[in-house]
């Protein structure tokens, strides 16, 4: 078994990565061996040393590619490299002493109640089940900030309309209960009736399906938020993680507890939570502003 495939297995059986992470790191450990063998003539990564990684980095940014994405493929090598160590196949860590490029965080400008407002009571939804499912994975997202994934994969044995629950699967395969609103409740009833009535179901298990009975995609929810969004919103990203980012500043704006938001967002620490909170802090300045008596008005 070669390092890459047991870093493979190391990452979906003891850190419970998701496939699609597993196979971005896998990716960037590939690219980067391509590298190493085209730049130098070596194919053991067990023998790289830090100037040969620090070559790698400046080739990324001759291509433009972004520090953020540079980063994130430097952190693939890290954990490549710890694994390494603890599996004691190298002594030294090349990585040991590399500090992360500076990147700029872009703000993430969630929907306002009104964009919410318009989109889920004023347009118009197609008839019949396209519509209700369509309008349902829109009102999920807001009132819960499920992550696109968790939605997909979201299965029917874990609704529970009894309890106003559902049990998604998040990152690191770790499971959390969510409330969901008793609105929310109905619209789930009439979908799952509607679902019941499809010609053909090929994915039982899984809840939200298109019109052919199989389990939704990816992009198949992107282009649904977006395309829907368009319509009443002129912001320049317009996806299911802004919903994700709605919901948080929503709940933060209107007085929620940080600590209960991270809960419910499903986060391991509190510092992924805290980018939720400038918006948060958009909205304090604008009630300071109003209501101390030395502000001018």
């Amino acid at each position: 078994m070669n390092n890459q495939q047991s870093f493979s297995d190391y990452l979906q059986l003891e850190k419970n990565y998701s496939p699609l992470t597993i196979n971005a790191y896998v990716n960037d450990i590939r690219f980067f061996q391509e590298f190493i063998l085209e730049t130098f003539e070596q194919d053991n990564l067990l023998e790289v040393n830090y100037p040969q990684i620090r070559n790698w980095i400046v080739s990324l940014s001759d291509k433009e590619i972004s520090n953020k994405s540079i980063n994130r493929k430097i952190s693939s090598l890290k954990a490549f490299y710890r694994f390494l160590l603890k599996t004691k196949q190298i002594q030294i860590n090349p990585l040991s002493k590399h500090k992360s490029l500076k990147s700029t965080t872009k703000l993430q400008i969630p929907f306002s109640e009104k964009e919410l407002d318009n989109v889920l009571n004023l347009i118009k939804y197609p008839d019949g089940f396209d519509g209700i499912r369509d309008k349902l994975v829109i009102d999920l997202f807001y009132a819960t900030g499920i992550r696109r994934i968790e939605l997909i994969n979201l299965k029917m044995q874990n609704v529970d309309l009894s309890n106003n629950t559902l049990k998604v699967l998040g990152k690191r395969n770790k499971e959390r209960i969510l409330p969901i609103l008793p609105i929310i409740s109905q619209s789930f009833k009439i979908y799952i009736a509607e679902r019941a009535n499809l010609e053909v179901i090929i994915n039982e298990d899984c809840f939200f399906l298109t019109l052919k009975g199989v389990k939704l995609n990816e992009s198949f929810v992107y282009r649904l938020i977006n395309n829907y969004f368009s319509n009443v919103s002129e912001k320049v990203k317009k996806s299911p993680h802004i919903l994700r980012h709605t919901f948080a500043t929503h709940l933060l704006n209107n007085g929620a507890d940080i600590n209960s938001v991270k809960e419910l967002l499903g986060h391991s620490s509190l510092a992924s939570t805290q980018v939720y909170t400038h918006s948060s802090l958009a909205e304090l300045k604008k009630v300071y502003s109003n209501a101390h008596p030395r502000s001018q008005k």
